[in-house]
């Protein structure tokens, strides 16, 4: 069943860019087509970052801030990222240990290996995922900024601060601290958090075309000025990609034909698995196929033969194991229910009705903008239903 805040597009955009990280590594599994590579796998994470604090802030944001609504939060993002990330880990630790194989992006020793069971190694993609799991715990003190922005203006100040020091020291990109990418998490939580007043706002055909515009220049400017251009990491370029993820999430004609197209959301669904498993599959592809075939071929071979890995993992790893850890957490949710004194099952019975109540509210409102929406421009009604958002990382990562 179709969630009804899914965003296909969304789905759409996440697949474009894990596409691209794969092209990105494609010159490690063949070094002589390396030179001949535009590589976007910087711009690619920056907008996962960004994607991120989009669907943290949208579908967290407007909920109370209790200490049952953080820790299911907390467990729902654990379960979505650490066991398919873990089950790479190992993967790619197995690999490396065969002397004769000669990984690309080995995990060397057991010491290295522990440092990525905790989230502290660096080793191939898994760099990005340690400043995922910080922002996750850094983010209930930015869920109460948003819930309450006066009473916590000075943290806001505070985030303001950490901003302005990141673009004036320019701190490098790629690493497992979150400094260097807060910002791309931050301005993708204050795009998810203006989106309900956006939704008043009919996007056009011209949107459209400037939002696929935006995403182009977004992934080539460095390529094609790269004399103009500054270094990738920086205040700009997460400004640009907050923008980016606002404009898909609007949903415009277009852009959303080309964005939710069913092949393009198809990758976004198993992109997380695509992005974890895309170089040891890869690796072992052309070490199974690299006498069989020209090595154009066989490069087409590995990306289909990724995809294919990429889908069964998402089915057997990633989705199963999502599903067990959230299922026991909400058995040991419900057991802790069973001993709450009458008192408290009649505050958490107040604050549910207060939530539902919002999300009411905001439903009719949107409703009512969208009527008016229908009656002033008919040729947009087919998509009218479809402005909806997705947290794909509980469904992919669905965050």
């Amino acid at each position: 069943m179709i969630r009804p805040d899914y965003i296909p597009s969304l789905d759409g955009l996440r697949g474009i860019a894990a596409l691209l990280v794969i092209e990105a590594h494609i010159g490690l599994i063949f070094p002589s087509t390396a030179l001949h590579l535009m590589t976007m796998g910087d711009e690619a994470v920056g907008l996962f970052f960004a994607l991120s604090g989009f669907l943290m802030a949208h579908l967290y944001g407007s909920r109370p801030v209790t200490k049952e609504n953080v820790l299911d939060f907390l467990v729902s993002r654990f379960a979505r990222i650490y066991p398919v990330y873990l089950a790479a880990v190992v993967l790619v630790a197995m690999l490396s240990s065969m002397q004769d194989l000669n990984f690309v992006q080995p995990i060397i020793g057991g010491t290295d290996f522990v440092r990525h069971v905790f989230l502290l190694g660096s080793s191939g993609v898994f760099w990005s995922i340690p400043p995922e799991i910080q922002f996750y715990l850094l983010f209930p003190l930015l869920w109460l900024c948003l819930a309450s922005p006066h009473r916590y203006s000075g943290v806001i100040v505070g985030f303001t601060v950490v901003l302005v020091v990141d673009g004036l020291l320019g701190l490098p990109g790629p690493g497992i601290l979150l400094v260097s990418k807060l910002p791309y998490f931050l301005f993708g939580a204050l795009a998810g958090t203006m989106h309900f007043y956006w939704d008043r706002w009919p996007p056009s055909a011209l949107t459209g075309i400037f939002t696929l515009l935006l995403l182009a220049v977004f992934f080539t400017y460095r390529h094609v000025l790269p004399s103009f251009s500054p270094e990738f990491w920086s205040l700009q370029s997460a400004a640009a990609a907050a923008v980016i993820v606002a404009l898909v999430a609007r949903q415009p004609p277009i852009a959303a034909s080309v964005l939710a197209a069913a092949p393009v959301r198809f990758l976004g669904t198993i992109s997380f698995s695509l992005y974890l498993f895309h170089v040891p599959i890869m690796f072992l592809a052309r070490q199974t196929f690299d006498t069989l075939m020209p090595e154009p071929a066989l490069i087409v071979v590995t990306l289909f033969v990724a995809v294919g890995g990429a889908w069964f993992l998402h089915e057997t790893i990633e989705v199963p194991s999502r599903r067990l850890l959230i299922r026991l957490w909400q058995h040991h949710r419900w057991r802790l229910a069973s001993r709450e004194t009458p008192a408290e099952q009649i505050e958490r019975a107040i604050l549910d009705l207060q939530e539902t109540e919002r999300r009411l509210l905001s439903g009719a409102t949107s409703a009512m903008a969208g009527e008016r929406q229908i009656s002033t421009t008919p040729e947009l009604r087919d998509g009218a239903d479809s402005t909806v958002i997705q947290d794909n990382r509980d469904g992919k990562l669905r965050a």
